[in-house]
């Protein structure tokens, strides 16, 4: 496996379109300057991937903050990948094509580069997810995919239906490596993404995650980034400090080893910050 050499590296998905390793995630920034403010710094810094959603709320001001970083950059839309997801209430067929309309419409843009299912709601997802394969059939979104799913999840959806999912983002860092489930999506090329790389600052403090970022002169932020893209996991870290955006990109020019790599693996403890996907009641 090739790993990435530069912020603007990207990976083949299984239809061919080409995602960036490294975007930014934008969960939890509210409406507001901190967000536009995110959002172009990321884009200065050499960031191609934006990744928000419905239920984020923040959408409009995504949007505009990407439409004045292209015209400060002098980039173009083709320039930039773009992800929303749609949210559990909208999950549905008519629904979910009604959902991809309104994130359109909030973003200001004429299409996404990919929209996902944010979670695996027991009995609407193979629904929501032939809509997405209409949109997709319609050239209206350039890949699709899922959150949150597991390997059950998978299995059910791609049994039912016609287009296998590009990816699957999930929760990851090196308290949930979730190894199995990326061992299943490189056997169906279906790629990784993490959520939350970071454990929502959780990790930062780790000691042997400090003692290998002493090593290589870098953060503890910066090490779990490098594990993910060493472990071909495109990851979304998120912030709003211009500094850190700048910090979570400077990840291509160093390397771990496979003996600290696997001392990262080995921290798994199975444990979650977010929602179970097996017991989705919300």
């Amino acid at each position: 496996m090739t790993v990435a050499k530069h912020v603007q590296d990207r990976v083949v998905l299984n239809n061919g379109v080409e995602m960036p390793w490294l975007g930014l995630g934008v969960f939890k920034v509210e409406e507001g300057e901190d967000l536009k403010q995110a959002v172009k710094a990321s884009i200065a810094a050499g960031y191609r991937s934006i990744d928000t959603a419905a239920i984020y709320q923040n959408e409009t001001g995504v949007g505009e903050a990407i439409k004045e970083a292209l015209a400060e950059n002098g980039l173009s839309r083709q320039d930039l990948f773009v992800t929303s997801k749609v949210w559990n209430a909208d999950l549905g067929y008519e629904e979910t094509l009604a959902a991809y309309d309104a994130s359109l419409e909030k973003l200001g843009l004429e299409y996404l580069d990919l929209y996902l299912i944010h979670w695996p709601v027991p009995g609407k997802y193979t629904d929501a997810w032939r809509a997405l394969e209409t949109l997709y059939k319609n050239n209206r979104v350039k890949a699709i995919g899922v959150s949150n799913f597991q390997i059950h999840h998978l299995e059910d959806l791609m049994q039912k239906t016609e287009i296998k999912p590009m990816i699957n983002q999930v929760e990851l860092h090196p308290y949930l490596t979730q190894k199995e489930l990326l061992a299943y999506s490189k056997e169906h090329q279906i790629q990784m993404e993490a959520w939350s790389p970071l454990m929502q600052g959780g990790l930062l403090d780790h000691p042997i995650l400090s003692d290998i970022a002493n090593k290589h002169h870098k953060s503890v932020a910066q090490i779990i980034l490098r594990w993910d893209l060493q472990n071909g996991i495109i990851t979304i870290p998120k912030s709003i400090k211009t500094h850190r955006i700048a910090e979570n990109a400077n990840v291509f020019d160093f390397e771990l080893t496979n003996q600290e790599m696997k001392q990262i693996d080995d921290l798994n403890q199975n444990h979650r910050v977010g929602p179970d996907p097996d017991h989705i009641d919300f």
